[in-house]
């Protein structure tokens, strides 16, 4: 059994909040680079080199990559042989949280109630996702989403017999509603398979998956593929304004699903997919 200290945690969340909306995260940044060359048309250029212009600004001057700082997303894997100490789990990610969006000047966009729409100002409460892992450590992964890109959000609860045609389409089709409201060039996280809040689930959590990394599931790394290829030749280009680059990456998770359904989850985000990792 390893005991760890609620306060850690809290610390943690602090500095992974301000680390994602200073800074692109590795895979993002090398994704990036490789789509800002390939892009061919001059104004899909022109703003490729303006957003990385303003990324250099925002690492340099550490001030946030957007406006929208979005919405705090944490995934936790946690270890069944930790036992935390010090408090409640959730009120110390949420105080990481809040930390985090105050000390770091990160915009506070968090209402306490979705009618009354009350700021919370602290950007509190997070969106917490926990999964119980065996070991003794905790893996966190904090993912602030925009909601230019969240509001652009589907899911598609297909029929068996939709298949794997079914799923594309249903991808295509919300990349295609989503214009240029998602701020493109965007990542797609796809979740196929589960139930209804499972799929959606794990739209979010694929947007996370180092851009680097292959699904390990050969028929979803050649969707992933074929996606990607597709959805660049809609010809929505860098912020909506044409071009040959509109998604950095497809990514996608499954999980088994009922004998009746196929529920396929589209979660877009914008040219930033913010995202900080660590284990403790």
């Amino acid at each position: 059994m390893r005991n760890i200290q609620v306060s850690e945690i809290t610390d943690q969340i602090k500095e992974m909040c301000i680390e994602a909306n200073y800074e692109l995260s590795g895979d993002m940044r090398a994704c990036f680079a490789k789509a800002a060359s390939a892009e061919q048309s001059p104004i899909g250029k022109k703003i490729f080199s303006q957003l990385e212009e303003n990324l250099e600004i925002a690492k340099n001057d550490m001030i946030p990559i957007c406006q929208d700082t979005g919405m705090a997303v944490i995934f936790l894997k946690i270890g069944q042989d930790v036992h935390f100490e010090g408090g409640d789990l959730y009120a110390a990610v949420n105080e990481g949280v809040r930390r985090g969006y105050t000390d770091g000047y990160l915009r506070k966009s968090v209402v306490a109630d979705p009618i009354e729409r009350v700021n919370t100002k602290d950007n509190t409460p997070a969106i917490i996702h926990c999964e119980i892992v065996p070991g003794e450590q905790v893996d966190i992964t904090v993912a602030p989403k925009g909601f230019g890109s969240e509001n652009m959000s589907r899911v598609f609860m297909l029929k068996p017999a939709d298949g794997l045609e079914g799923v594309k389409e249903a991808v295509l089709t919300a990349v295609r509603d989503a214009g240029p409201n998602a701020c493109p060039p965007m990542v797609v996280g796809v979740g196929i398979g589960g139930d209804f809040e499972k799929c959606a689930e794990m739209a979010k959590h694929a947007l996370t998956r180092d851009l680097n990394e292959e699904s390990p599931v050969p028929y979803v790394r050649e969707m992933e593929k074929e996606l990607l290829e597709r959805i660049n030749r809609m010809g929505i280009g860098p912020a909506g304004l044409g071009g040959t680059v509109t998604a950095l990456a497809v990514n996608a998770e499954t999980y088994p699903t009922h004998i009746a359904g196929l529920p396929v989850g589209v979660n877009i985000c914008c040219h930033v997919n913010r995202h900080a990792h660590r284990v403790i």
